[in-house]
Formats: C-alpha cells, structure tokens, sequence
C-alpha cells in the first residue's frame, strides 16, 4: 500500500479479513425501499459510502448519480445479511463486487481511483457537482 493510502486509512489497518488486498473496495447491492448499489472505499478508517440508484457503469460512457452517504466501520465491507423490518435500511445486502483500489488523483470536488474488483476493473472518477447538491457526486469509469 502507499503511503498515501496509509495516511488516508489513518496510518494503521483494522484487523478484518479481507483476502482482496487493501484499501476495500467493495460495493453491496441493497434490496431497501428501493434497490441501490453502496459503493464502499477505505479512506481515513472507515469506509466512505455512497448509494448509486442504478447498477454501476462497466463500460466507459455511463454515468451514474452517487448520493454521499454516512461512513461505516471497515467490518461492514464483509456484511450480507437481512435487515430487519423497522430498522435503518431494512432489506437484503450482499456482495455484488470486492477488490481493492489506488488512488489516482483526489481533491474535495474529484476522486480517480484505479479499481481493481471482480467486476468494475480499471479507472473510476467521483465528481462532485455543486448545481446536483452538497452529497451529489458521478460516477463514472474513464476511457483509457
């Protein structure tokens, strides 16, 4: 890992076993009130999060909105299971993609991470857009 991703993780790794290699990426597809796909990075010890309301792009030329969302604990990465009816997220969660990442480019407004999962490989962008709202980021994988 880099030292970038290592600052970013908080200079240590959660003890979790999570044979893809590290940072986590993973993203689980969350039959809720309404399907979405959280998309999930390891950054500064936890795991950023963000709902995509449609199945993320494989193909350049995509694009997908991704509404930030509330960090969760990095041993969330492994989570498939039933939520219970009343609770936050009620629904079924599993796996749909896991892997690791690297970090390509980053500021506040833009993310470029190189994703390397079972099925989103290669480059990804997180754009910001002010004009979409305070957590309204694209997702979208770039032309190589």
């Amino acid at each position: 890992m880099s030292d970038d991703n290592e600052e970013e993780n908080g200079g240590e790794e959660m003890e979790l076993d999570w044979p893809y290699g590290r940072p986590i990426y993973v993203i689980q597809k969350h039959q809720a009130r309404n399907l979405h796909w959280d998309l999930r990075l390891e950054m500064y010890g936890v795991l950023k999060s963000w709902a995509i309301p449609k199945e993320p792009p494989t193909e350049p030329g995509i694009k997908r909105l991704a509404v930030e969302v509330d960090d969760h604990d990095l041993d969330y990465a492994v989570f498939e299971d039933e939520i219970p009816e009343g609770e936050y997220g009620a629904g079924t969660v599993e796996i749909w993609d896991r892997g690791n990442y690297e970090v390509i480019e980053k500021d506040e407004k833009k993310f470029v991470v190189d994703i390397h999962g079972e099925k989103l490989q290669g480059k990804y962008v997180l754009l910001h857009f002010a004009k979409g709202g305070e957590k309204n980021w694209l997702f979208f994988k770039k032309k190589d």
